[in-house]
């Protein structure tokens, strides 16, 4: 090894970036998190790959969902 190093161009964080990805830290509760820990054990995959997804899939259902109240309503409301 060399006794210097020259560290004058060095960048902090990850050699390789993350496409598509952030990095943000995030206070969740302890039941949740142990929760979406648990399930990652059942199917193999990481926490917060689990975490993601139902952050996902609630945001496409979140339109679909209210659509659906909309429709709902009208139809109750012309049936009265």
């Amino acid at each position: 090894m060399r006794k210097e190093y020259d560290l004058s161009q060095a960048k902090r964080g990850p050699i390789v970036k993350q496409s598509g990805k952030t990095r943000i830290t995030i206070m969740l509760d302890v039941d949740v998190v142990d929760a979406f820990r648990a399930r990652a054990k059942d199917t193999g995959r990481g926490y917060q790959t689990a975490i993601n997804q139902a952050l996902r899939e609630y945001l496409a259902n979140d339109g679909l969902e209210a659509t659906l109240r909309r429709v709902v309503r009208e139809e109750l409301r012309d049936a009265i």
